[in-house]
C-alpha cells in the first residue's frame, strides 16, 4: 500500500508541476485521469482503514479477556518494533486529499479547459520593386492573441473554440484608406489589423470507435474550421498541425470534415481518409432589404470548396500524405486600381499535393538524427475558367507546379530548441490558397519563383515562454503570387514585362522579412 501511495502522489506532483507537456489541455486530461485514480485509491484506503479499525477493536476485546495471561513486555516489544518513519493511515489519506484538492483547483472540477497564447513580434520588412525602387518598414510591431476553450461533454463529443486578434501596435496610420480586402474572411485573424476580438475557430467534434457496425473509428466536425497552420507549415510556426496540408490550403473557412481511420481494417499503419467541405463566401442580400438573405443575381456566386485528404501510411516516423480539392466560383477584382468596384466570378481551381515526412532519420544512429525532421512536398494546380473569362490572365486552363523541401534539426545551443531550413519554388501559373500563411510579406508558398527560409525557436521557460528568430526571402520570377484568380491581380508577368506595362513600382521583385518574437503559451 505504501508503495502504491507514493507512486500515485509522485505522479500527481509531476502532473501539477509539469510545464513541458504539449498543451495545457493535455495536462488537464492527465490530471483528471490521475485524480480519478487517486479518488479510487482513497476510497479503497478508507475501506481498508475501516476494516483495520474493526479488526483492532475485536483484537482489543480479545486481549482484554486474556490480558492477565500475557506479559506486559510483549506489547512493549511490539511498540519498539514499529517503524517511526512509516506514515499513519490518517496522514496518507490527508496527503492524498491534498493532491485531489490541488487537481480539482486546476481543472475547475469539470471538463472546461482554457488556453492563452500571446505573441509579441517585431519585423524588419524590405521590398525591392520591379523598377528598382524600394519600400520598407524597419520595425513593424504586432501583438497576436489567441484565447482557446474546450468542453468535453462526453467521451464522444466535445466543443472547441478560439478567439483571436492580430494587432499592429497603436493600430496603423491611414488604416481607413487601406485596401478593403484586409479583413477578408479568409485572413481575418491572420492579418495584422486592429484590436477587434474575432472568432478564429468554433466547432463541435464527434468521435466513435465504430462506423455502421464496422471496426472503423471515425470523427465528424462542423463549424468554423481550424484550417490555418496545417501540416508541414506548422513546423516553423511551432504549432500542432491543423487539418489541411499547408502547401495548398492555409485559409480560414466555415465547413465540415469527417475522418475515417482505416488502420484496423487494412493493417496499414496510420492509414486514414478525411473528407472536407466548406463555404468561403456567401451570396445573400442584406438583412434590411425586400428579400433578406435571398440570393442576389448582381453579386458574386457562393464560393464552395470540397476536398479529400488521404494518408496511406504513417508509422509515427515515416508518413506519406496526399490532398486533393476543387474550389468553384473563384474571384478577382473588377478593377485592380479601384477596389471599391467590387469582385467578379472567374472560374474554378483543381489542386493536389503529396508529401513525405521523416520524423527522425534512421533508427538509433544518434540522438541528433532521431530528433531531426525532413520533409519534401510537391503540389499542382489547374485552372478551370468560366466560358470566355480569364483565369490567371489566360482563357485557357493553365497548370502550375510547386516544390517544397524542409529540414528541422535540434538546437545547437539548447536541449529543447529547434532550428529549421526551408526552400520552395513555384512555376508561372502556380496558384495556392495560402493567404492566411503567417508571413507578413506575403505567402512564401504562393511564390512564383524561389523562397528561402531559416529559423530557430528556443525555449526560455520550458514551452511556456519561447522566442523565435526567422528570416524569409522571396525572389519572384513572375507577378501575381498573392493576387486573386483572374486577370486583374493574378496575371503572371516577368519583372521586365511589368516595367514595360507601367507596373514597375507596383510589382515586387524581391521581399524579405526578419522576424523576432517572444511568445507566451498556457
Amino acid at each position: 500500500m505504501k508503495k502504491t501511495l507514493l507512486v500515485s502522489l509522485a505522479a500527481a506532483t509531476l502532473l501539477i508541476s509539469d510545464a513541458s507537456a504539449a498543451t495545457m489541455y493535455d495536462r488537464f486530461e492527465a490530471m483528471e485521469k490521475e485524480m480519478n485514480k487517486l479518488k479510487a485509491e482513497l476510497a479503497n484506503l478508507k475501506a481498508k482503514e475501516a476494516n483495520s479499525e474493526k479488526a483492532a477493536m475485536q483484537k482489543d476485546d480479545a486481549e482484554e479477556d486474556d490480558s492477565e495471561e500475557k506479559p506486559m513486555a510483549s506489547k512493549a516489544s511490539s511498540d519498539d518494533e514499529e517503524d517511526d518513519d512509516e506514515p499513519t493511515v490518517e496522514e496518507k489519506i490527508s496527503d492524498m486529499q491534498d493532491s485531489i484538492d490541488s487537481l480539482n483547483r486546476r481543472t475547475g472540477g469539470n471538463h472546461l479547459k482554457f488556453t492563452a497564447d500571446l505573441r509579441t513580434a517585431v519585423e524588419n520588412l524590405q521590398y525591392k520593386m520591379a523598377d528598382g525602387t524600394k519600400n520598407e518598414n524597419d520595425a513593424f510591431l504586432t501583438n497576436r492573441l489567441w484565447i482557446g476553450t474546450n468542453w468535453a461533454a462526453t467521451d464522444n463529443i466535445s466543443f472547441t473554440a478560439q478567439l483571436a486578434y492580430n494587432k499592429a501596435y497603436g493600430a496603423r496610420s491611414g488604416a481607413s484608406t487601406n485596401n478593403s480586402y484586409e479583413n477578408f474572411d479568409w485572413i481575418t485573424n491572420e492579418n495584422a489589423y486592429d484590436d477587434t476580438l474575432r472568432v478564429r475557430s468554433a466547432y463541435f467534434f464527434y468521435r466513435n470507435n465504430t462506423f455502421l457496425g464496422t471496426d472503423i473509428p471515425w470523427t465528424f466536425s462542423l463549424g468554423r474550421r481550424p484550417s490555418t497552420n496545417g501540416h508541414l507549415v506548422n513546423f516553423r510556426d511551432d504549432d500542432p498541425a491543423a487539418s489541411p496540408m499547408g502547401h495548398t490550403i492555409n485559409v480560414e473557412f466555415d465547413g465540415l470534415s469527417s475522418k475515417f481511420s482505416l488502420e484496423k481494417v487494412t493493417g496499414v499503419s496510420g492509414m486514414y481518409v478525411k473528407f472536407c467541405a466548406g463555404r468561403g463566401m456567401t451570396n445573400a442580400a442584406p438583412k434590411f432589404s425586400s428579400t433578406p438573405y435571398a440570393s442576389n443575381a448582381q453579386e458574386i456566386s457562393n464560393i464552395d470548396l470540397a476536398g479529400l485528404i488521404f494518408v496511406p501510411y504513417d508509422n509515427g516516423q515515416y508518413k506519406i500524405g496526399t490532398q486533393f480539392y476543387y474550389a468553384n466560383n473563384l474571384i478577382d477584382e473588377v478593377n485592380a486600381s479601384n477596389p471599391s468596384a467590387g469582385m467578379k466570378t472567374v472560374g474554378g481551381l483543381y489542386s493536389g499535393t503529396v508529401n513525405f515526412v521523416a520524423n527522425g532519420i534512421g533508427d538509433g544512429i544518434s540522438d541528433f538524427l532521431d530528433d531531426t525532421i525532413f520533409f519534401v512536398s510537391g503540389a499542382w494546380s489547374q485552372t478551370n475558367p468560366d466560358g470566355g473569362k480569364y483565369m490567371l490572365g489566360s482563357k485557357d486552363s493553365e497548370a502550375g507546379y510547386s516544390g517544397w523541401v524542409g529540414l528541422r534539426i535540434p538546437s545547437l545551443i539548447s536541449e529543447s530548441g529547434k532550428w529549421g531550413f526551408e526552400y520552395n519554388y513555384g512555376s508561372k501559373y502556380w496558384r495556392s490558397m495560402t493567404y492566411g500563411e503567417d508571413t507578413n510579406i506575403g505567402s512564401k508558398l504562393a511564390a512564383r519563383g524561389n523562397a528561402y527560409e531559416a529559423y530557430f525557436t528556443e525555449p526560455l521557460i520550458d514551452n511556456i515562454l519561447t522566442l523565435q528568430i526567422r528570416y524569409t526571402y522571396i525572389d519572384y520570377e513572375y507577378s501575381g503570387s498573392n493576387g486573386f484568380f483572374g486577370e486583374q491581380t493574378g496575371t503572371p508577368m516577368t519583372m521586365s514585362e511589368a516595367v514595360a506595362a507601367g507596373y514597375g513600382s507596383q510589382v515586387v521583385d524581391t521581399a524579405q522579412d526578419i522576424r523576432f518574437y517572444i511568445r507566451y503559451r498556457y
